[in-house]
């Protein structure tokens, strides 16, 4: 029996669900401009997920490079929550 496809969507399911508590604390204490970050940690896990050789971890990085890149668009998302009032907004300290 095969298992791969079952590990490999656990891994999904657990790699989304931890990528939605990521945004809204990044988007709270750096705004959407923290958006080159998740770019460049998506690009770089899926470059490395094209040099390892066993299918699971190899789905792994390439799940986790997508949940990356995915949460630039989820950062603009929150941004509008945030000003409907959904979410709270980071007071920015004043500068005197």
């Amino acid at each position: 029996m095969m298992l791969d496809g079952v590990i490999i969507g656990g891994i999904a399911f657990a790699l989304i669900g931890l990528f939605h508590p990521i945004v809204i604390w990044s988007e709270y204490h750096f705004s959407s401009r923290c958006w080159p970050a998740f770019l460049l940690a998506g690009l770089a896990l899926l470059a490395a997920s094209l040099f390892v050789r066993q299918t699971i971890p190899s789905a792994a990085l390439g799940v986790a490079g997508m949940s990356c890149l995915w949460s630039i668009l989820e950062l603009k998302e929150q941004e509008k929550r945030v000003a409907r009032g959904w979410f709270p907004k980071k007071e920015r300290k004043k500068s005197t």
